[in-house]
């Protein structure tokens, strides 16, 4: 964050109004110390060097010792790259001035972060207006046990079978911050230590979902708190699933519930649902409007009369998320799941495989079978029953850590078995 004060922390307060509410002074002492480091002196070379790179000036002579740089259309020496070698040694007298002088400070300048302080987080992200707090349905731990040759659980947990409504809970999707390596232009200060970042370029990281500013340093203590900011997100389709449901302060993607809606509205007795594709330049266009107009696109009959077209959108959408629904992490114990022989301890596992997922993506992915579950309600119309749609969607739910093309082939009957037995079982499994 910009500031100018040379202040310290200790002088400020803290409103009870978020609309009233300023944030603490910034710390300077780091900022002075960066005003007071020596600036490279340049020093001409008398004799032309004939082995002088053409990208080095003429200070560059014969008896330069003891460091080595390197260029590839920048000057570097580690990870930062500068314009010229001036800038590369400015930052570098700045850098050994402060973390000489100030090494104790360094050290203990995490230890008392104004994120932290009173108010300061709560009221800031109140402002702001982005704290999500939506109520949805509690995973349950549920238990297996063959009876009878039908899969039953515990009345005491099976949703089904309760008297009362499933127990809901106000909850929060923890979303982690998006940090990546930033120049900041002008002095900033790191709005999580409250001091100043030094140096002339990538002074420290920035979130590029809710636009937070720390030191390198600090980002590792920042907690998973991230809000982002709807004027960050570029677009709808290929944006991190959490991102855009808390930018949207939903509980699942808008893409997923208004294709559903509209789905269920006109398209399950649709022949081969979600098997027949739609005309890609159409399904393109779907993927525009949303890009575009977010809730607002217009997805009716009126503009697309193939239900085809809506079913293929939502897929590309599922598709290409960067993180796909069932996650990365937890791909393998999905895979593991499905090749247990037992029916009973394979249901087992795949229920502590969701209990894994982040919230938000077992939101969609609950929301996503009930919805599939219909679909094969009217199999008799749309021929799609639940080992159909496993195949159409096992791929796209379900991805690899690592794209190895063989191993991809070897799991696809794993991830077909997975996602039929979801749509099987979402009534026990959700």
């Amino acid at each position: 964050m910009a500031a100018s004060s040379n202040s310290s922390l200790s002088g400020s307060s803290v409103s009870s109004d978020p609309e009233d509410y300023q944030p603490p002074i910034w710390k300077s002492y780091l900022y002075r110390l960066q005003q007071e480091a020596p600036r490279p002196k340049r020093m001409t070379c008398p004799q032309e060097m004939d082995t002088r790179p053409k990208y080095y000036g003429r200070e560059f002579g014969h008896q330069t010792l003891n460091y080595r740089l390197f260029y590839d259309g920048k000057h570097f020496v580690g990870e930062k790259r500068f314009e010229t070698v001036h800038d590369l040694v400015t930052d570098g007298l700045i850098t050994l001035y402060i973390e000489t002088k100030a090494a104790e400070y360094i050290a203990k300048m995490t230890t008392n972060p104004i994120y932290e302080h009173l108010g300061y987080t709560s009221l800031l992200k109140d402002k702001m207006g982005h704290r999500l707090s939506r109520r949805r349905t509690e995973p349950h731990r549920v238990t297996f046990q063959r009876e009878d040759r039908k899969i039953t659980t515990s009345p005491l947990v099976r949703h089904s079978t309760l008297k009362d409504c499933p127990s809901e809970k106000q909850s929060s999707y923890d979303k982690i911050h998006n940090f990546k390596v930033h120049t900041f232009r002008g002095p900033h200060w790191c709005e999580y230590c409250a001091n100043f970042m030094w140096g002339l370029i990538a002074q420290g990281v920035h979130c590029s979902d809710c636009g937070l500013n720390v030191h390198k340093q600090c980002s590792k203590l920042v907690p998973s708190d991230c809000q982002p900011d709807l004027r960050r997100i570029k677009k709808v389709f290929s944006c991190d699933l959490t991102t855009l449901v808390k930018a949207h302060n939903t509980t699942r993607p808008m893409v997923v519930d208004m294709c559903i809606k509209e789905i269920e509205l006109r398209g399950l007795q649709s022949e081969g649902l979600y098997r027949v594709s739609g005309f890609s330049e159409h399904i393109e266009d779907v993927r525009l409007a949303f890009d575009r107009d977010g809730e607002k696109a217009d997805i009716s009959a009126n503009v697309y009369n193939d239900i085809n077209i809506i079913a293929g959108a939502l897929k590309l959408y599922l598709r290409d998320l960067p993180i796909p629904v069932i996650t990365f992490h937890v791909y393998s114990k999905f895979i593991l799941a499905a090749k247990m022989p037992n029916p009973d301890t394979r249901l087992e596992a795949i229920h502590e495989g969701l209990l894994l997922l982040p919230p938000a993506h077992y939101e969609t992915l609950r929301h996503l079978m009930m919805h599939l579950k219909k679909v094969t309600m009217f199999e008799k119309d749309n021929f799609m029953n639940s080992e159909n749609l496993g195949i159409v969607f096992g791929p796209t739910l379900m991805q690899p850590p690592e794209q190895n093309a063989l191993a991809t082939l070897n799991d696809m009957r794993h991830q077909k078995l997975i996602i039929q037995l979801l749509i099987e079982h979402e009534d026990v499994l959700f």
